[in-house]
């Protein structure tokens, strides 16, 4: 394994995780772009899952007990329905495994979009399960869906943004420091 290479991945996708602390619109969040910048570049697909779940869980931890401590009675350690956004990430990491066996502009787009779909239908499919806000009816499905609608629009954005950053960063800096690529 590339020590450097592997050090640069992790501290690209821990830096888009901590940057859930800086004040955004709700859902224009990293978590689909780290998803799919470890499932494009770590060799080793445990870490593609692994970090961004970890970089995810430590941002969890900082955004529910520092920003939004005045929400919860203590210590939060997961986020109500945490388990949603969990499997969304792993799906969206198994899906850019697919998509992105070869990064250009479209993979990165057809990922990124693809991650905002998932993570919609999955963490919306979540809030009408586990919510008495909603009838356990395909009709209270639909109106769960549609109340995350709204939001879709900075998941997408989010999603296309942080991309196009860490990839295109990822990118120009193999570019310029070797030992970032991979061997031959």
């Amino acid at each position: 394994m590339n020590k450097k290479r592997f050090l640069v991945l992790s501290g690209f996708i821990v830096i888009a995780a901590l940057s859930r602390i800086v004040p955004h619109p709700y859902n224009f969040a990293p978590m689909g772009a780290m998803s799919l910048f470890g499932a494009a570049y770590f060799t080793d697909k445990k870490f593609s899952f692994l970090l961004p779940l970890a970089a995810f869980f430590i941002s969890d931890l900082l955004v529910n007990n520092l920003l939004f401590a005045n929400y919860y009675n203590g210590f939060v350690l997961f986020t109500p329905g945490f388990y949603w956004m969990y499997v969304s990430i792993a799906l969206i990491v198994l899906a850019g495994v697919f998509i992105l066996k070869k990064v250009n502009l479209k993979t990165v787009v057809a990922g990124s979009l693809s991650a905002s779909i998932i993570f919609f239908l999955i963490t919306n499919f979540g809030a009408w399960l586990g919510s008495p806000i909603y009838p356990q009816s395909l009709s209270g499905l639909m109106m769960s869906y549609g109340a995350g609608i709204p939001f879709f629009n900075y998941t997408i954005a989010g999603d296309l943004i942080y991309s196009g950053v860490m990839f295109g960063a990822f990118e120009y800096a193999k570019q310029k420091v070797p030992a970032l690529q991979l061997a031959k």
